[in-house]
C-alpha cells in the first residue's frame, strides 16, 4: 500500500492497530471521501470486559476521533453459541438471563470511551439477538449456508488449531463463523456498515462476512484486524497472576487498575502509550526513550492516562496519590483495597497467613504461608518472620487499621469492625 491518505488509517498504522486488511487501498480511499460506519462485536460472556478488550475499544475510539462512526455490536445471540477462536475448550453455555445481566454490566464501559448520540459520527449500540433469535433454521441454511465452503472453514485458524490439538469442536461452535458473517450482512443492510474490525484471531470470520455481502448484495465490505497482544514477558494482555484486569470498578478498583499500568514492563511502555492513551505521538516519542528512574515517570503517565479514560480523572489522580503515599512515604492511602474483620477476631489473635488470604493478597492459606516463608509477607511494612505468626490488637496502627502487604507492590488494609 502507498502511504495512507485517510486520517483514520494514518493514525491506526502509526499507533500499531493495523495487522491485516481485506483491501487497504480501497478502504483508505473510502475513508478519505466519506464517513464510514464500522463495527466490532463483543460477546457477553461476563458482566464486565477486561483489559484484553481494550485494543478493539480503543480502535473504535480512534475511528470516532478521526471522523467516522463506531457501531458496538453486543452478541446477545452469538453468546448463546460461543466463539471457538483462541479457545481449546467449548465455552460454558449461558442462560438468556445470564446474558442479559452481562450485557447490562458491559454497556456502561463503552460510554466511557465513546460519544453516543444521533450525530453522523456518534456511536450507537445494537444487539445481534434482534435478528439471530428469530431465524428459521431451515430457511437460514438454504438462503445463507450454501454460500459457505466447509473446506475453507476448516482452513481458518479458529477451527484448524482446535482440530490440530485434537480438542473437541462442537457443531454448535462450528456455526459461529456463519452467524458472525450474517451479522456483517445484517449491519450492512440495516446501518450501511462497511467495515468490520477485530483481533487477528477473527480474520476468518471477518473475511467470510465480507464475502457474504459481496455474494448476496454485491456490496464491497471491508475487514481490518489488529494484532493480538502479549506483554513483553509473554503474558496474555489483560491477565495477571491474580486474574483478569476488569474494566468495571465493582470487579477491580481504580487503584488496582492504575497499578496494573504502572507495573508495565519497560519494553512495553511506548507500545502501550500508543494503543491505550490519546497522547500525541510526538509526546509518546519523548516518553518511550526515557531510561532508569525517568522511565517510571513514563509509566505513571501511562497509568494516569489509561485510568482517566476508564474511571475518570479524579479516580486516576486519587490512585496516583495513594500510590505516592504507599510507596514514597511508607504510609497508606485511603484508596487501598480493604477488608473488614470483626474486632473480636483480632483481639483473640488471628494467623497472619489467614489475614493475608482474607485481604485478597493470596489465593489460599497455603499460598500465603509460602509468601511468608519466602520473605514477602508484611504487616505494617515489617516483614513477617514466622509463617505461624499471629496478628493481634497491638498491630492496629495509629490510623485504626492494619496494613498487610505481599511484596513491595501489593497492599491491603484490614479494618477492625
Amino acid at each position: 500500500m502507498t502511504e495512507a491518505k485517510s486520517e483514520f488509517l494514518q493514525a491506526a498504522t502509526a499507533r500499531g492497530f493495523l495487522h491485516q486488511c481485506t483491501d487497504l487501498d480501497a478502504l483508505d480511499a473510502l475513508a478519505n471521501r466519506e464517513v464510514i460506519t464500522a463495527y466490532i462485536g463483543f460477546d457477553a460472556t461476563a458482566d464486565s470486559l477486561h483489559a484484553g478488550s481494550l485494543v478493539p475499544i480503543m480502535l473504535l475510539r480512534l475511528l470516532q476521533r478521526t471522523g467516522h462512526q463506531p457501531l458496538v455490536l453486543m452478541g446477545g445471540g452469538t453468546t448463546k453459541v460461543g466463539d471457538p477462536s483462541g479457545k481449546d475448550t467449548q465455552r460454558q453455555l449461558l442462560s438468556e438471563a445470564d446474558i442479559a445481566t452481562n450485557i447490562a454490566g458491559i454497556k456502561g464501559i463503552f460510554e466511557k470511551f465513546l460519544t453516543f448520540g444521533d450525530g453522523p459520527t456518534d456511536a450507537f449500540l445494537v444487539n445481534n439477538a434482534d435478528w439471530l433469535d428469530s431465524l428459521s433454521y431451515i430457511d437460514f441454511l438454504r438462503d445463507y449456508g450454501r454460500h459457505f465452503s466447509v473446506n475453507r472453514m476448516l482452513g481458518f485458524d479458529s477451527v484448524k488449531l482446535r482440530l490440530e490439538r485434537e480438542q473437541p469442536l462442537s457443531f454448535l461452535e462450528f456455526n459461529y463463523m456463519v452467524l458472525q458473517s450474517y451479522d456483517f450482512l445484517e449491519l450492512s443492510r440495516r446501518h450501511n456498515c462497511r467495515l468490520q474490525m477485530g483481533g487477528s484471531d477473527q480474520w476468518g470470520n471477518i473475511v467470510s462476512g465480507a464475502d457474504l455481502g459481496r455474494r448476496l448484495d454485491q456490496t464491497e465490505l471491508f475487514g481490518l484486524t489488529s494484532p493480538l497482544l502479549t506483554t513483553a514477558s509473554g503474558a496474555k494482555m489483560g491477565k495477571t497472576a491474580d486474574g483478569a484486569v476488569w474494566l468495571n470498578e465493582d470487579r477491580l478498583s481504580a487503584y488496582d487498575y492504575w497499578q496494573y499500568w504502572r507495573n508495565t514492563h519497560d519494553d512495553d511502555v511506548g507500545r502501550f502509550l500508543k494503543l491505550f492513551t490519546d497522547l500525541p505521538l510526538d509526546e509518546i516519542a519523548r516518553l518511550e526513550v526515557l531510561e532508569g528512574a525517568e522511565l517510571n515517570d513514563a509509566k505513571k503517565t501511562l497509568a494516569h492516562e489509561a485510568t482517566k479514560l476508564c474511571h475518570g480523572e479524579a479516580a486516576a489522580l486519587a490512585a496516583a496519590e495513594t500510590a505516592r503515599k504507599t510507596f514514597e512515604e511508607g504510609a497508606h492511602g485511603a484508596d487501598l483495597p480493604s477488608v473488614d474483620v470483626p474486632r473480636t477476631e483480632i483481639d483473640a489473635g488471628i494467623l497472619a497467613y489467614e489475614l493475608l488470604r482474607r485481604a485478597g493478597l493470596a489465593a489460599s492459606n497455603g499460598e500465603a504461608r509460602r509468601l511468608i516463608k519466602g520473605g514477602g509477607g508484611r504487616v505494617n511494612d515489617e516483614q513477617i518472620g514466622d509463617e505461624k505468626a499471629m496478628i493481634a490488637a497491638s498491630d492496629i496502627n495509629s490510623d485504626g487499621v492494619i496494613k498487610m502487604s505481599a511484596g513491595r507492590k501489593r497492599h491491603a488494609l484490614v479494618r477492625p469492625v
